[in-house]
Order: C-alpha cells, then structure tokens, then sequence
C-alpha cells in the first residue's frame, strides 16, 4: 500500500546540455544521493553524506542479434520525482508489526532516437536506507522471443573495498550456477575476486570502517537471480562489479539468460547503504519492494516452532514410534508443528515416485490423529523433482489438505534460473490455493516475496545445523557472519536447538551430532536468526530436562520490532525483537571471549525485571555450563547499557519486562 504521494519537483535536478540530461534524487531524510545521467551511455552513481559509494556505472543489456542497449536514449516521459510511504501491516510479523518505508522515486521512460527506437523503461526508488532499480523491456517488431544474453549494470565501488562472498559450491553435475547457496560468506577485496566466479548475493561490502553497501534483489519475478563478478582491474580509483544473470538451464555463460516475448521487469537491484552494517538487519527494504499481500483469507497462516525428525542422527528413522516420540517433544513444549522429513513416501527422485503413496510402515491418518489430540500439526517434506513429475502437486496439494497437513518443506532446487523462479512462483500460488504453508530447501536468497505470499514461512539457502554433521566449516565466526550478510534477506531456516554443546577442541563431524558453540550461543540463534517457521534440530532425549529448555517453551518466531544493539561481523552480534510488552535479547559471540555493553537505550526509564541465560564461569571449558536467573534493572540517563560476559563462542539471551 502506498500512501501520502506528492509530486516534489525541488528534489529533481534536470539539466539539457550537448545532448545531456542529469536527474538527482535524494532520499527522504537527505543522507543518500542518486544521480542518473542519461548521455550517450546510461549510468548511475551514489553518495552517503557527500562521499562517493557507488562511481558512475553502466546500465543496459546486450540481446541476442541486436546492438547494446546501453545509450542514445530519449526520456519520452514527464520525468518527475515522486514521494511516498509503502506502508502495510504484515501477515506474518517477520521483523514488525506494522511497516512503513518512505521513499523518493524516479520513472524513466527511455527509446532509442535512432536504429531500431527500442523502448526501456528504469525505475528508481530512494530510500533512507538505500536504493533501488529495476528494468522494463518490450518485444520489437520482430515476433516471437527476444533474448538477454548479459545485463551490462554495474557497481563501481572504491578500489580499497572489500566483498563478503559466499563459498558456495558453485557447479553441481557440471552445471556452473547449480548451487543450492550454503557457503562461508568469505571477505575479500574487490580488486582480488577471481574473474571466473559469480559471487552469490547478498553482497555486503565494505567502502571503510564507516561506510558500508549490501547488495540484493527483490521481487524476483519471470527474470533469472544475479551474481556479482569483476571482469576488469580498477580504474579511476573505483573497482566496477558487473551483473552475473544464471543461464537459462541447460545454458552455459555465454548462453542466453532470459525469453521473453513482451514486456518483462527485472527485480528490482537493491543496494542498502549506510553507516553501519548493522543496522541493515532492521531494515524492511526487500519487502517494501513487493506487493501487497494476494492472499484474501489469511487467517490460516499460523508461525511457531516445530520438532524435526531428520537432524539428530544423520538419518530419518521413518517409524511409526519415531514420528509419535517427536510429536511428544512438541506437545510437551507448547510448539504447534511437527516435520516429517524424507522417505515418508515410498521411493523418491524416481520417475515412479508417487508424493500421495505413504511408505507402508506408516499410517498417516493416525499420526495426524494422534498430533492433533495433542495439539501438534504435521508438515511433510518433498522432493522437487516427485512434486514435479506428472504435475503430482496439482492433485497432492488438495489431498494434503484433507488430511489436514499443514505445510510443506520442498528441497533440493538448487537452481535460480528463470525457469526455477517461474515454478517457485507457481508452487507459493499452489500452497496458497490450498492452505498450505511452505519452507524451501535447496532454494535460492529471498527477496521479499512473502509479503504477497506470507505463507512463505521460511526457506535455506544457508549454511545451517545440519553442516555440523559433517566437518569444520560450522565455526562461531560464521554465525557471527551470518547475521551481517545472508540473513540481510530474511527468512533463514537454519535449523537451531543441537544441544550437545561442547567446545572447538571436543568438536568433531558425527552421530550424534554436536554444535561447537555455548548453550547460550545456540539459544541466541532463535532470537537473532529471522525465521517464522523455526525448526528446532535436537531429539527430545537432549532437551528434556536441560538448561535452555524452558527458554525455547516461550521465544516467540514472529516480532513487534527489531533494534540492532551492539557488535560487529568480526566479533559479535546483538539483537532486541520486542513481542508484545517484552523485548528479548539476542547476542551471539565469535571465537574470542569477551565483555560487551549492550545499548538499552530503545527502552523508556523505569525499572524492569531481566530473566536471562547467559555463559556459565566454566563455559570455555564446559560448554553446556549456562546460568539462569533473573534480576532487576532501572533504565535511566545515567545508565542505558546493559554488561554481558560472552564466553569463547558464547552467547546470552534474556527476556525484559
């Protein structure tokens, strides 16, 4: 919803000269500053606070069997500067209550003055915390599909900056963009990137100490996901990052990236700028980007924590018995939802598997009886590929229902070509039809689509818990990473709750699996990490009865509000989410113990009672050793920081009231 739109001509800057134009748009609160100079090539550039973030760049695509289209333009529009407010109150509350995300916004309507008068259009939008782009092209008199083969957009940024980039495995099955996104987002300066990769997004990148970029996208839609990549050394004092689209499956780089036969949008190239990376956790600039909610009743879309049947070890055990012991441990804990993993149905990634044909040890009726007499609802995992085949999911999905499932977990996409975008649209559109939820695995950053689509409860493309399986790359430096650069995307099923703790020198990959980190370290992840649907990792047998327990029977998965309160990517990170009258407190730590002040001052003066978990004196030795107690605590001018000792891979949380 848009709300408060006013023409401001003052904020336009136009300019006729040689044949030049020049359009300066500036954000709301002034701090950001866009410049669009429409001369014999298409380019951009971005301040923050008078310093140059962004150089001139390209803009543009080069299509198959046409010239470039990168300048020559005539601006056929009246070209003005428009304000607004998007505003809307969330389904799903996945950082606040209600939204609001005032901007300044730029439409340009571009032809060509000469050849073949091809028309572009470029929209962009101003924001307190970034800006945005996006593309409209249209067929030519030539019918039938015109083809992308390269978006020319680029992010020239000061040569001395640095890129976090995801190690992702980039090549599956001799596919260069097949990736199902779980890597260790990696810093490197931008003049080292190796030509051949395409970094995967987010991109967040540091200019200095105080200035930083994140770069993404939203509302991804019919147009194949971008990377970031450098194909030529600095020049100028600016390093030029080019725009990656993933081929069309089945594609190679130099394949085509996009058909299209009329007009067709981009999503939008969103840039976050600021001062500190930090704050970028709160911001809602993915979502505001969306539409409006689609879904008419949405009174079924219900978030909370669910058991899981599949992490602990290493393998489902898909017995009757098994499924029932889980079902209990989220009965007992108050949680609302139970996932039955894979091989619940007979046998998968075949052609002969049927998604509707429940394995014969199995008696789906009666566990869904038995979930509900305890108040607990059944989700069930799918393999894409079984969803697919014969188009089950048009006839499963109904079935589901009936039987009163409430949601489903799909994996294994590991692609963002336009075609995948196309049928992640179609499967949102299907679970919406029929009152199901969903989690992705195996899927690709978000980009906001669940504010149209709020039953989009969560979805991976993260390296998460279940890596703990196997090796060494589940290090507490990498969920401090986590919350400056994947999670800037929203939702991330990173699976928390493995409550056999122990430290780095015990850790080692197994089954049962282990987590390197404190006790309060893991709790810390279910109020930092954003996720609706959380689903919690462990077997009953190690949360009854322990520490920290209690504290996963009250934290909520949906939020009123969000405060970044202290840290930074190498050292820390701390979050306030405010759920009715309590804010409870997230900080998770890195390798390095340590002392921090966390800042309260988001909390009026009076005086609060503070329940906390925190690292234990032994917690560098026993990682399981977490003291809980409650205190009070006045908040006043004189004192607005609360001191937390954070332990080696430590971490603490706390509720206040």
């Amino acid at each position: 919803m848009k709300k408060n739109i006013t023409l401001t001509a003052f904020l336009l800057s136009f300019c006729s000269f040689a044949m030049a134009q020049s359009y300066t748009v500036q954000s709301p609160d002034k701090h950001i500053t866009l410049q669009v100079d429409n001369k014999d090539v298409l380019t951009y550039s971005v301040t923050l606070d008078g310093k140059t973030v962004i150089g001139e760049s390209p803009m543009g695509f080069e299509l198959k069997g046409e010239t470039p289209m990168v300048g020559n333009f005539a601006v056929k529009n009246d070209a003005k500067v428009v304000s607004g407010i998007e505003s809307w109150t969330p389904v799903v509350r996945n950082k606040h209550a209600k939204c609001e995300v005032p901007y300044n916004e730029l439409a340009l309507v571009l032809k060509e003055k000469s050849g073949q008068y091809r028309q572009m259009d470029v929209t962009f939008r101003v924001m307190n915390d970034g800006v945005a782009f996006r593309y409209g092209l249209y067929g030519i008199p030539v019918l039938g599909n015109r083809e992308i083969m390269k978006e020319l957009t680029g992010f020239a940024v000061p040569e001395q900056s640095s890129l976090w980039i995801p190690d992702f495995a980039y090549e599956q099955e001799g596919k260069s963009y097949k990736s199902s996104q779980e890597g260790v987002f990696e810093k490197t300066p931008v003049r080292d990137i190796k030509t051949a990769i395409h970094a995967g997004l987010p991109g967040l990148i540091e200019i200095d100490k105080d200035n930083y970029l994140a770069i993404m996208e939203a509302d991804l839609d019919n147009f194949p996901a971008f990377y970031l990549g450098r194909s030529s050394a600095p020049a100028n004092g600016y390093q030029m990052l080019e725009t990656k689209l993933t081929p069309i499956w089945g594609c190679d780089e130099t394949g085509p990236k996009a058909r299209f036969a009329e007009k067709v949008q981009s999503s939008w190239r969103v840039v976050m700028v600021g001062h500190n990376p930090g704050k970028f956790i709160e911001s809602e600039i993915l979502r505001s980007l969306n539409p409006d909610c689609k879904i008419a009743d949405t009174s079924w879309i219900k978030p909370g924590m669910c058991a899981w049947d599949h992490w602990w070890s290493a393998e489902c055990k898909m017995e009757q018995d098994v499924i029932k012991q889980y079902i209990d441990l989220a009965s007992h804990e108050g949680w609302p939802y139970m996932l039955i993993d894979w091989t619940w149905y007979g046998p998968y990634c075949v052609p002969e598997a049927d998604i509707l044909d429940v394995a014969p040890q199995l008696n789906m009726p009666e566990i869904i009886s038995y979930a509900n007499s305890k108040n607990v609802d059944i989700w069930l995992w799918l393999r894409c590929e079984d969803a697919n085949n014969n188009d089950q999911y048009k006839d499963a999905f109904p079935e589901y229902h009936k039987w009163g499932v409430k949601g489903v977990k799909i994996d294994f996409m590991d692609r963002d070509d336009q075609d995948m975008v196309n049928w992640y649209h179609r499967i949102i559109k299907a679970c919406a039809d029929n009152q199901l939820m969903l989690d992705l695995h195996g899927a690709y950053k978000p980009d906001g689509i669940e504010r149209t689509y709020p039953n989009m409860l969560t979805r991976e493309g993260v390296l998460g818990a279940e890596n703990y399986k196997w090796g060494e790359k589940m290090t507490p430096e990498h969920n401090v990473t986590l919350a400056y650069t994947r999670l800037l995307t929203g939702q991330m099923d990173y699976t928390p709750g493995g409550f056999l703790n122990v430290t780095a020198k015990e850790f080692k990959g197994q089954s049962p699996t282990l987590v390197s980190n404190t006790r309060a370290a893991e709790l810390s992840k279910f109020v930092i990490y954003e996720s609706p649907y959380t689903v919690v990792c462990d077997h009953p047998d190690n949360i009854y009865n322990q520490v920290g327990e209690d504290f996963l029977q009250i934290v909520p998965t949906t939020w009123d509000d969000i405060k970044f309160i202290g840290g930074t990517i190498d050292t820390y990170v701390a979050l306030a989410k405010k759920s009715g009258n309590s804010w409870f407190i997230g900080a998770l730590n890195n390798s390095q113990g340590r002392t921090i002040a966390l800042d309260l001052s988001f909390l009026p003066n009076g005086k609060y009672t503070i329940e906390y978990w925190a690292d234990g004196k032994n917690a560098n030795k026993k990682a399981t050793d977490c003291v809980h107690k409650s205190i009070p605590f006045t908040v006043s001018d004189k004192n607005k920081t609360l001191k937390v000792n954070l332990a080696n891979a430590g971490g603490y949380v706390a509720v206040i009231k």
